[in-house]
């Protein structure tokens, strides 16, 4: 079993933990952009061509599926990635948990890059799945490229910008860009700072799309399997290393104990 993940940069590392968590035994493709990062500034033409190429390469080594771990490549180019690879590889987009945050009906905060805060495709989920909800979009600029870098003085800044936007009286706080999942707890401590409750609930994508991908494929979850599946990493299709910022985080490192993958 071969699962593909893409992104822009290490926006990817949480779906691909979740998927080794739930699979050790499955092989990993890891395809991003550092040539062509950060996509949420491009148009979304040259954001879906950008998508397109970094999709063909992991294609090209033959996986059963392929997730879109990026948030903006779901909005702007998933049509055109399955228009071009589906039904021989499906193709799995990253669609901002808004659903499960409305669930209850208490007050939703959504983070997101620029790019895709007031989005048409965002404001369709929210009338979908949040309808007589209170939603606040809050835009969260520079937060995807802190995270990218590893850089904490920048990803502290970011996070208190955003949270300083974040109504108070939020229940649930939706990361809609893969790339914030990977800062969760400090997210979780800057808003509770602001809000009027004990607890706030954040919802993730990274194990929802995991969980699809193995279901497309007809495979089960299967977190006790004894083996640990190879791991090929893609750099604007050139066969690569896991960039030094994923060692910062908990996913990387889980991840960077595979051993290489063939094929």
């Amino acid at each position: 079993m071969k699962i593909a993940l893409m992104d822009s940069g290490i926006g990817l590392l949480p779906a691909a933990a979740a998927v080794r968590r739930l699979r050790p035994d499955a092989d990993l493709v890891l395809s991003s952009d550092p040539d062509g990062m950060p996509w949420g500034p491009r148009t979304a033409e040259d954001l879906t061509e950008r998508a397109l190429s970094v999709a063909r390469a992991a294609a090209a080594h033959q996986p059963d599926a392929l997730i879109v771990a990026c948030n903006t490549a779901s909005v702007h180019a998933l049509p055109a990635l399955r228009a071009a690879l589906e039904p021989a590889i499906p193709v799995i987009g990253t669609v901002p948990a808004i659903k499960p945050a409305a669930t209850g009906g208490a007050p939703v905060a959504i983070w997101a890059t620029p790019g895709t805060t007031g989005s048409p495709y965002q404001r369709q989920l929210i009338r979908q799945f949040a309808d007589g909800v209170d939603v606040t979009e809050v835009p969260c600029p520079g937060l995807a490229d802190a995270v990218q870098q590893a850089d904490e003085a920048a990803i502290a800044r970011a996070v208190a910008a955003a949270a300083a936007l974040t109504p108070s009286t939020i229940g649930s706080l939706v990361l809609g860009c893969t790339h914030y999942e990977l800062v969760a707890e400090p997210i979780r401590i800057a808003v509770l700072a602001r809000t009027r409750a004990a607890a706030i609930e954040l919802h993730g994508s990274a194990e929802a799309v995991a969980v699809q991908a193995l279901r497309r494929i007809g495979a089960e979850p299967d977190p006790q399997a004894p083996a640990v599946g190879g791991l090929r990493v893609l750099l604007s299709g050139r066969d690569g290393e896991l960039p030094s910022p994923s060692l910062g985080y908990p996913e990387g490192l889980l991840l960077a104990g595979a051993p290489a993958a063939s094929g």
